[in-house]
């Protein structure tokens, strides 16, 4: 029996469920009915650097209740480019069933990404750099197609 391996095209998400697709392989066979889906590794919505997950982690510790909190990534409304990245740490109560909640060195920092901030900050890279200009996090992001100056907001 052959089998083949497809991959779901790559393409912008409108939705999470395609975000989720984007995530699996589908695995066909000659046989209609022995058709099985095989689940690729995750791949994190968004990557951290060394030096990013560092300086969260040492964010996090310096809060009232380390424990209880997780970092909140997303976008709103508004900057230079037409959306501005938003973190803040929350108490992870407020995680809703909609969130895409990630881990991070061995779950010892945990990232809550609602659905729609999903859509823009899939693939992106958060870096942290201590330079005198221009430091501090440093947003990556591929779905980006333009960003302001201080790199804080992006269009799409």
């Amino acid at each position: 029996m052959l089998a083949s391996r497809m991959a779901v095209p790559s393409r912008a998400f409108n939705t999470r469920q395609q975000v989720q697709r984007k995530l699996h392989l589908v695995t066909r066979t000659a046989a209609p009915q022995a058709a099985s889906t095989v689940v690729a590794p995750p791949q994190a919505p968004i990557t951290l650097t060394d030096a990013a997950l560092t300086q969260l982690k040492k964010l996090k510790a310096d809060n009232k209740n380390p424990d209880v909190l997780l970092l909140r990534v997303g976008v709103k409304q508004g900057g230079c480019s037409g959306l501005s990245y938003v973190m803040d740490f929350e108490d992870k109560t407020k995680v809703t069933a909609d969130d895409t909640v990630v881990g991070y060195d061995g779950g010892s920092l945990e990232l809550a990404i609602d659905p729609k901030s999903l859509l823009y900050l899939f693939g992106m890279n958060l870096d942290y750099s201590t330079e005198l200009i221009g430091g501090g996090f440093k947003f990556l992001n591929p779905n980006a197609t333009d960003s302001c100056g201080c790199g804080k907001s992006f269009g799409v």
